[in-house]
């Protein structure tokens, strides 16, 4: 199988790994005199705060899924983007990455301890300064699409949910600066459910990432509607899923998570190995998510022996040692 397992280039300077991606910060020089950074995404997939396994051309996907929206993004907000040398590498503006998660939402869904699901059947109802209704079912729809803002927990901490007047309160943000963040949100959440209806998706929720640039710009980071950071229903099996109180039909990744969840305790114990059919599927699913999204057919780049040897000449120059 052709994986990219790791991007560790010895070659690049102040490098940062995360759990997807393998990123590396350029100095700054007279055209980018903020610095760059390159983004690598790697094939791991990433669940209980660990690496679970690699996933045959996943970080392809995600890089190529980011690419389609921020090319149909970038009239309602600029993008950190400035180029794509290779299949699984952006390379972008160097941003001060604000301390907000911004998360929208536009169904009564989710799993997490921050989702408006798990805090509804908990009774709660009023929540990130949103009071829902009494009555909601299970995966409806909201009145109209909302911000469950958190805190970022930069120190691996744990993230806390915020309303817009916390957000200020706290000096996290200026009031302009939520007004903007908020505004471009919405209006990124709109254009991707209506782009996603267009192809026979539904767009249920997502998480942005903003920062500014050096005059104060708000860009977007990171990357926007990929199968990483939303959750994408099929549209056609929504209606009878709702009715019948199932999960509606999706771009399922949780196959593997629940696999390693249902034969150890993912926090504590070893990782068992996961069969080569169940990281096939997943990379199958990945690849359906990508051509569903895009209307795009995908092709998996296989120059050179290895992703590896792919993305080193790629980024050949840049190399600084």
């Amino acid at each position: 199988m052709r994986i990219l397992d790791h991007a560790r280039i010895a070659e690049l300077p102040n490098p940062y790994f995360g759990k997807v991606r393998d990123c590396y910060d350029l100095p700054p020089d007279a055209d980018h005199p903020e610095g760059r950074r390159i983004l690598i995404s790697s094939d791991r997939i990433s669940a209980f705060d660990r690496i679970l396994a690699a996933i045959p051309f996943k970080g392809q996907v995600l890089t190529q899924v980011a690419r389609f929206w921020f090319d149909h993004t970038a009239d309602i907000c600029p993008n950190h983007v400035l180029s794509y040398p290779d299949p699984n590498v952006v390379i972008g503006k160097r941003l001060t990455i604000l301390p907000v998660e911004v998360v929208v939402r536009g169904y009564l869904a989710g799993t997490t301890s921050t989702s408006v699901l798990t805090q509804y059947r908990a009774g709660v109802r009023q929540m990130y300064g949103h009071t829902l209704p009494d009555g909601m079912r299970d995966n409806q729809a909201l009145p109209a699409a909302i911000i469950t803002p958190t805190s970022k927990a930069f120190d691996g901490g744990h993230d806390e949910p915020l309303t817009a007047d916390e957000i200020v309160s706290q000096g996290l943000l200026t009031a302009a600066q939520w007004d903007e963040v908020s505004a471009k949100a919405l209006a990124l959440f709109a254009r991707g459910q209506k782009m996603a209806a267009e192809r026979g998706l539904i767009l249920v929720d997502t998480k942005y990432e903003f920062g500014t640039d050096a005059a104060g710009n708000i860009l977007i980071a990171d990357e926007i509607h990929t199968p990483d950071s939303s959750r994408y229903w099929i549209a056609s099996g929504y209606e009878a899923a709702f009715a019948a109180g199932t999960r509606p039909p999706s771009f399922d990744k949780d196959v593997i998570r629940s696999w390693v969840a249902a034969r150890c305790d993912p926090y504590k114990d070893a990782i068992p190995e996961i069969p080569a059919d169940m990281i096939e599927a997943t990379s199958r699913v990945y690849i359906d998510a990508f051509e569903a999204i895009t209307g795009q057919v995908f092709v998996p780049d296989t120059s050179f022996a290895t992703p590896l040897d792919r993305v080193r000449a790629n980024l050949a120059p840049f190399f600084t040692a």
